[in-house]
């Protein structure tokens, strides 16, 4: 999946939490994401203001909450395990472990394999 793909079909699911997601739609996604916040925290501070960096969370935060819910469909994990982000440190880097591994080879419980559709 290349970025642009990534981009469009993370929009267009940006608020579906069934099937799979596949590390390259993740993580162009996150690049994206990143993209956006630096850009948007630039403009204001510039500006001398905050409104584009919260229209920038408040915009991507259901689709990146979407895109990684699929993410660990994908790895045959249930999308609550996304909830470890609140455990400080810890959780977080069970997380990305987990977005940098690669999916279920074939059909699990949640969907097809995406890299393979």
């Amino acid at each position: 999946m290349t970025f642009s793909q990534s981009i469009k079909n993370c929009f267009s699911n940006y608020a579906t939490f069934h099937g799979r997601a596949s590390r390259s739609e993740y993580w162009w996604f996150a690049l994206f994401n990143v993209l956006v916040y630096i850009l948007a925290s630039a403009i204001d501070t510039t500006i001398n203001s905050s409104i584009f960096y919260t229209i920038s969370v408040l915009v991507l935060f259901l689709p990146t909450i979407s895109v990684s819910v699929r993410r660990l469909h994908d790895i045959n994990k249930s999308g609550w395990f996304y909830l470890l982000f609140l455990i400080p440190i810890i959780g977080i880097i069970i997380l990305i472990i987990w977005f940098v591994k690669r999916g279920t080879i074939g059909p699990n419980q949640f969907g097809d394999d995406p890299v393979l559709e």
